[in-house]
């Protein structure tokens, strides 16, 4: 049996990585409307990975305009239940240092639009587990690989997520140090929720890109200063992947794998029409 297939979400540079034969891209249709980008389709192992890219390949979708629900959902239809997420964010701590790397635990949620970041409601009610929004086993995973690939890697800390796309003010910047932010970013706390509602594990690498704007003497974090260090951290995101995906498990029996199991309120007898087309997942964990 060929080992479950795994995704990854990030920019367009993680599509080719070192032992990754590319087969083909796809375009996958969802109810929740399109994905950021075509995915593509690469195997390692024997094992099929799937490649989207968040910001499109082009990085023609802001933050505040990803279609984090089709997205999620197009990764599910391919039958992937690990997910490995990249993404630039700013230090909110002098020890983590531009072009290091967090994989972090927690998330701290300053986002809008909630509506938009979960699979459920009109008319079906559920409540995921989330204390422990990123999956413990994928975050061993990344940052091993990370330490291999040479990079100076954080396991733990909190990912601060706000909505973008403008960066935090000076004392927005403070108060979320205050708060215990280790790093902000603006993307990966709705793929968390979203991964979690569709029993997928799911954990992200942080690449620090600039120490946000709370620094003294440091100047305003700029979009500029900000692709220099990104661009740097490609490679070592690159390195990290490939050594992260042989040690994926084969099987998909971690407990964000059964996350609907205890998480439903509405009876079957009770859920709408059309609930099988959006959340096809639901009767894994919730009956035939």
């Amino acid at each position: 049996m060929s080992p479950i297939p795994a995704g990854i979400i990030g920019g367009s540079g993680l599509y080719d990585l070192p032992g990754m034969e590319r087969v083909r891209s796809l375009t996958v249709e969802t109810p929740f409307g399109k994905p950021s980008d075509e995915l593509v389709e690469g195997v390692m192992g024997g094992r099929s990975i799937y490649f989207l890219a968040r910001h499109g390949r082009a990085h023609t979708i802001a933050p505040h305009e990803i279609n984090h629900r089709a997205n999620i959902w197009a990764l599910r239809s391919l039958g992937v239940r690990w997910i490995l997420a990249v993404g630039a964010v700013g230090s909110l701590r002098e020890e983590v240092r531009p072009r290091e790397a967090v994989v972090p635990d927690q998330f701290l949620d300053r986002t809008g639009d909630r509506s938009r970041h979960t699979f459920f409601g009109g008319g079906i009610v559920a409540h995921v587990g989330f204390a422990e929004p990123t999956s413990r086993v994928l975050r061993g995973i990344l940052a091993a690989a990370g330490r291999e690939a040479g990079i100076t890697v954080h396991e733990g800390g909190t990912y601060v997520c706000m909505d973008g796309p403008a960066f935090s003010t000076r004392a927005e910047s403070l108060a979320y140090r205050t708060l215990g932010g280790t790093v902000i970013g603006m993307t990966n706390l709705p793929e968390a929720k979203l991964a979690r509602e569709a029993c997928i594990a799911y954990a992200n690498l942080a690449m620090v890109t600039d120490y946000d704007c709370w620094r003294e003497g440091e100047e305003a974090v700029t979009a500029d200063a900000v692709f220099a260090h990104l661009r740097a951290n490609v490679e070592a995101a690159r390195l990290t992947l490939a050594a992260a995906i042989p040690r994926l498990p084969t099987v998909a029996d971690l407990p964000e794998h059964r996350a609907l199991a205890d998480a439903m309120v509405t009876a079957r007898s009770f859920w709408p029409d059309g609930v099988l087309e959006k959340i096809p997942w639901i009767l894994d964990n919730n009956g035939s």
